[in-house]
């Protein structure tokens, strides 16, 4: 059973109308000033709260703020149905934490539409949150499977969004990016452990089937939904081993052919790998990796993409540092 609205209004006619207006569509519960609301709030966790302002013992703007200070309730959207139709009203409103504000005499059709605007924003934020938690899921059963990364996937993974900015990207599909790059390697659980800890270089044989976790990841990811950010997953994944000159795989793509969002991976990839300790390798020293990295513009790596890691390169090595001192943390409370 979904979770109802709270209505909270000291007038029994109030509460009267806006039960006749939403009972039809939704599961309502009701209380009659502040401390009622935040009881009923503990009690009964409401997606969405109808909040008055002018109540005795607490007022609306009193209670929302205790609302909004609590983590536990903070999240619950709070739209005010109030009398006071002031401009400083309002702004008082919203300064509290209310998301909307609806003036008294209400409208039936206003109060239902308002209503149903921000509880589908509400399930849009609980889906978007359960992708969020089934990608770090992922990530982390990569991470388990080949366990000398560390906290590999969540570097590369910020380096991926800091490079995506510096291109020009915006803050909405810099932090897609950020979800969808820790599965670039999911693929590898597919791969024999004999293969993937293999200390030593792999013959032809094991490098076919090393090659193969990039087309094993994409179908790990395009079967499992059509989300926009698994299916950019799914593209990272698939593509991340492509080369700028066409000598990558799986398919040999070259220049922009190849979806910037895996040309950013790559580099991303490349440089957090070689700024780590391997059973093949020890980490090489900064200036050996940047001369690399710029050694392979026009090669491996799109050369503007690479320009503009040179440029934030402060920023890549502050997102390093922060990371790797999370990563000892971890160790050392383990």
């Amino acid at each position: 059973m979904s979770a109802p609205i709270l209505i909270v209004d000291d007038e029994p006619a109030n509460l009267a109308l806006l039960r006749q207006i939403l009972a039809p569509d939704h599961a309502l519960v009701f209380a009659r000033n502040g401390n009622e609301a935040l009881a009923a709030t503990a009690k009964h966790r409401p997606a969405l709260i109808l909040l008055d302002i002018q109540m005795p013992d607490m007022d609306g703007y009193t209670a929302c703020r205790a609302l909004k200070a609590n983590p536990q309730t903070a999240g619950i959207p709070v739209i005010f149905v109030t009398g006071l139709a002031e401009v400083g009203d309002e702004t008082a409103g919203f300064e509290a934490g209310a998301v909307d504000y609806i003036v008294k005499p209400i409208s039936p059709p206003i109060v239902r539409a308002r209503v149903r605007i921000h509880l589908s924003l509400v399930s849009a934020t609980q889906l978007e949150k359960s992708y969020h938690e089934a990608i770090y899921m992922l990530g982390e059963a990569s991470e388990f499977k080949d366990t000398d990364t560390g906290a590999h996937i969540w570097r590369m993974a910020a380096y991926s969004a800091a490079l995506a900015a510096a291109s020009g990207w915006d803050e909405a599909a810099c932090r897609q990016l950020e979800l969808a790059a820790p599965m670039h390697d999911i693929g590898k659980l597919g791969i024999p452990d004999a293969i993937l800890h293999k200390p030593g270089k792999l013959d032809a044989a094991e490098w076919a089937v090393m090659q193969t976790h990039s087309t094993v990841g994409s179908k790990i990811r395009s079967k499992s939904s059509d989300a926009p950010i698994l299916l950019m997953a799914a593209t990272v994944a698939l593509r991340h081993h492509e080369k700028w000159d066409g000598s990558g795989y799986p398919d040999g793509l070259a220049g922009e052919a190849i979806p910037e969002m895996a040309r950013i991976v790559a580099i991303a990839d490349v440089f957090d790998a070689l700024s780590m300790t391997r059973p093949y390798k020890e980490a090489w020293p900064l200036d050996r990796i940047m001369e690399t990295l710029t050694g392979s513009a026009g090669t491996h790596f799109d050369p503007r993409l690479v320009e503009h890691f040179v440029r934030i390169l402060p920023r890549i090595l502050a997102i390093k540092d922060d990371w790797n001192a999370r990563d000892l943390d971890e160790r050392r409370s383990a």
